[in-house]
Formats: C-alpha cells, sequence, structure tokens
C-alpha cells in the first residue's frame, strides 16, 4: 500500500478519454483505475434484473438512478482505497451522486484530493464517439442517442464542476490534445496540489 494515497474523479463528456486517461494514471500512480461506466456495463453482462435495467437505460442515453450507482461504484471505491487510492472515471453524474458521495467519502476517509474535469468541444466528442462505434461500443451507435447523451452531460456537469470548484479540488485540462499530453498535464496539475504524492519520473 502506498503511504501517500491517491484519489481522484476524472470527469468529461463522452469521447473525453477518461477511460485512457484512467489506465494511465492508475499506472503512473500505482492505484487501481475504476470505470464507473464498465462497473455499469458489467451488470449488464451479468443478466440481472438490475442489469436489464441498466441496459436499456445506457440503450436511451439516460442515466442510471443515484442510489444504484452509488451502491455499485461505492463498493469498488472502498476496495480499492484498501490498495493505495483510486483513479475514479465517469462519476459522478449529477450534483445530487456528487455530494452524497462526498459524504459517504468524508465518513469512510477516501474523500477524493482531486476532481479533474477533460474539457472537449463537442463537435471532437462527436467525432471520438464515431470511431468507437465502429469499434464495437454499442452505447456510442446510434446518433440520436449520442446527441441525447451529450445532452444529458451539458445539463448535469456544470452543478457537479460547480461542487468541486467549491471544494477547492477542481483541475480543468484540454483534452482535445494529444493523449500523451493530457497526460502529463494532468500528473502536473496534480503535483502542484498541496499534500498530493509526486508521479513517477517515468511510466
Amino acid at each position: 500500500m502506498r503511504s501517500c494515497p491517491v484519489r481522484v474523479i476524472l470527469l468529461g463528456a463522452p469521447g473525453s478519454g477518461k477511460g485512457t486517461q484512467g489506465e494511465r494514471l492508475a499506472h503512473r500512480l500505482g492505484v487501481p483505475h475504476i470505470a464507473s461506466g464498465e462497473l455499469l456495463r458489467a451488470q449488464v453482462r451479468a443478466g440481472s434484473e438490475i442489469g436489464r435495467d441498466i441496459a436499456a437505460r445506457l440503450a436511451r442515453g439516460d442515466l442510471v438512478p443515484d442510489d444504484l450507482v452509488i451502491e455499485i461504484v461505492g463498493a469498488a471505491v472502498r476496495a480499492a482505497t484498501e490498495a493505495g487510492g483510486y483513479i475514479l472515471d465517469g462519476f459522478p453524474r449529477t450534483r445530487a451522486q456528487a455530494e452524497r458521495a462526498h459524504e459517504l467519502a468524508v465518513e469512510l476517509g477516501v474523500e477524493a484530493q482531486a476532481a479533474v474535469y477533460l474539457a472537449l468541444d463537442d463537435d471532437v466528442a462527436r467525432a471520438r464517439l464515431a470511431g468507437r462505434a465502429a469499434g464495437g461500443r454499442v452505447d456510442d451507435a446510434d446518433a440520436e442517442v449520442i446527441e441525447h447523451r451529450l445532452q444529458v452531460f451539458h445539463d448535469n456537469m456544470r452543478p457537479i464542476l460547480d461542487f468541486y470548484d467549491e471544494l477547492g479540488i477542481l483541475v480543468t485540462i484540454d483534452a482535445a490534445q494529444p493523449p500523451d499530453v493530457v497526460t502529463e498535464e494532468i500528473l502536473a496539475a496534480l503535483a502542484s496540489m498541496t499534500g498530493f504524492p509526486s508521479a513517477p519520473a517515468s511510466a
């Protein structure tokens, strides 16, 4: 376990690179990567009643209910914290989720040290999502669903960003840059934050 915990939330529109950056940061900082979207898709693959409900919501581009997401993600966060921290991507997706998750995290002593927002223009996001659809991601395959997902994102993200800004842990990064550049800018921003452990010099 790391002597200095690392607890980071990654936020961004569909296609902003949360998964890619989550994996890179987890490797560089030596903590587990928790992808909320993958956790939900795992429930779908399990074929349970909950999974079928989640599948229907994802197919429409809608959000999964707060309590359910917090239950699923919270269990993964608690387990990851035992390994020294977490890089959590794709959660929260509403301010209510952010506030509730923060309350629970404070109680457990596992609250995030930084919330990194991967800012991306919608046109770039659309192009990236079209590419992912060609690779087989079902929830990125329909243009109307993509537009709906982007609208849901915009409707919910500003209050989330305001919340983390109020906590003093918000970092904004231009996600349109090459992935390597984005990774290094995130690490530099994190290193500048008081009390945040520095990353290894190389991957």
